[in-house]
């Protein structure tokens, strides 16, 4: 096969896993950039001489996607298609002497905390000053934000801290920093993410500081949304409630990953809870902050789950109504507390209790969501697919909640349909704006009221309400 020309100095990067890996490949990019590397973000076009792959090794798929991914490019590479091949990230971090040994066509592999080494072997500099700065991958009016690396939880089913260490939380004023900077870049929501939200600043304040954390940041021109993601139950920090109830600028929206709720399932997986303290951490968080979204995961077929501890955590599900809820099948991770357990629900049966837990979720995402029909909400535009924009309300994060869908073709109002610089309607037949319009015009990144029309599962249909004259 005829190799490619490629253009020196420049560089692909593919990135597979969770947010914290996107922010780590932004970080990564920002660096190449202010080395005057040309950078591309998972182009499939890409005449990029040199790849480099940021790995997941979370879980059993995860992990498979990584490694199929590595093939492709190092098949790639023996086609002459590419030059260099560099894995980093989570899976190379926790199996780097097996992925050498099974995989030597890739030239190196580095772990999560080797970027000034990767940077090196690329010849560029890792540059001090720009810690914190990054290259976005997401539409440029939100960024997931960090806020710590690492965890020192000792939950028996989770790899992480041998992937990502202990628990460490970045500098109050350094984080500051960065939220400006995100804003003057045009980013209106920071999406709070870490291994374990809620343990801010004890290693730095000696004491969980999230609440202080949450005040500095609504200060910052220009963010309008915070949102909150990953915050481990055990130890919740009650007074950053209070802070998210009285400041506008934080979603009434928390992911707090739950797992189970038997205490049988919950002391195996060494949670450091019960069944009634997580039941009353819940209801607190609901009586402090009215209307609040609370997103959680669950884990299907942990060892040792037995029917009566399913049936209890379904009982559980169908009580609480969770807002937004997502459940993964128990993988049997090496070197993990879990591991010395006898992984003994078979793959299909931890499959169909995961498939029961959702089917009824189906049903309460759709009730909760027909509730919302004829309420009016403010809406975060992401995007335009057909004829659709596309956004999102306070209350859903990116890749993972419900979406709003406006119809382009809608006509509500001669009336200006936003307000603000570039927003309005469209009409492509008429000068005259008192005329009918055509279509919606809606810009990526703008909010707008909208009044919800329609409710699926896990979406909703909304028509804008028009702006009054002169706003």
């Amino acid at each position: 096969m005829k190799t490619r020309t490629h253009k020196k100095n420049k560089v692909n990067v593919i990135t597979l896993g969770c947010s914290k890996n996107i922010y780590d490949s932004e970080v990564l990019m920002g660096q190449l950039r202010a080395n005057d590397f040309t950078v591309s973000h998972e182009d499939d076009n890409s005449d990029a001489p040199v790849v480099i792959i940021n790995t997941c090794g979370f879980i059993d798929n995860a992990k498979q996607e990584s490694i199929n991914t590595i093939l492709e490019w190092a098949e790639a590479k023996q086609k002459g298609l590419v030059e260099k091949v560099y894995v980093t990230g989570c899976l190379s971090e926790r199996y780097k002497p097996d992925l050498q040994k099974e995989i030597p066509n890739i030239d190196e592999y580095f772990g999560t905390r080797d970027l000034p080494r990767l940077l090196k072997t690329l010849n560029a500099d890792y540059k001090q000053e720009l810690i914190g700065e990054r290259l976005l991958t997401t539409p440029m009016h939100y960024a997931y934000f960090k806020v710590s690396e690492g965890c020192d939880r000792p939950c028996s089913f989770c790899a992480i801290p041998l992937m990502r260490g202990g628990h460490v939380s970045i500098p109050m004023d350094r984080l500051t920093q960065q939220a400006k900077d995100l804003a003057r870049q045009g980013v209106k929501e920071l999406i709070l993410i870490a291994q374990d939200l809620t343990y801010y600043g004890l290693d730095l304040y000696k004491k969980r500081n999230l609440a202080e954390l949450l005040e500095k940041l609504c200060d910052v021109e220009g963010i309008e949304w915070i949102r909150l993601h990953y915050a481990f139950p055990q130890g919740f920090p009650l007074d950053a409630l209070d802070v998210i109830a009285r400041e506008h600028k934080i979603c009434k929206y928390l992911d707090m990953p739950l797992q189970h709720i038997t205490d049988n399932m919950l002391g195996s997986m060494r949670r450091g809870t019960t069944k009634q303290r997580t039941i009353d951490l819940v209801n607190t968080i609901r009586e402090k902050i009215p209307g609040i979204a609370i997103r959680t995961t669950l884990i299907a077929g942990y060892p040792g789950e037995t029917v009566e501890d399913f049936e209890e955590m379904k009982q559980w599900v169908h009580d609480t109504k969770f807002e937004r809820l997502g459940i993964f099948t128990y993988s049997h991770e090496e070197n993990t507390h879990a591991y010395k357990l006898e992984d003994n629900v078979p793959q299909k049966e931890k499959q169909r209790r995961a498939d029961e837990i959702m089917k009824l979720q189906k049903k309460i995402s759709l009730a909760h969501n027909k509730s919302l029909i004829g309420k009016t909400m403010k809406v975060l535009i992401d995007r335009k697919e057909g004829d659709y924009f596309i956004g999102r309300t306070e209350f859903d994060s990116p890749e993972v909640d419900n979406e709003v869908y406006i119809s382009a073709a809608s006509d509500n109002s001669s009336s200006p349909l936003l307000s603000g610089e570039g927003a309005g309607v469209r009409s492509s037949n008429s000068s005259s704006p008192s005329e009918k319009p055509e279509g919606l015009y809606l810009r990526t990144g703008d909010f707008v009221n909208v009044k919800i029309t329609n409710a699926k599962d896990y979406d909703l249909e909304a028509d804008v309400i028009p702006a009054k004259a002169g706003i």
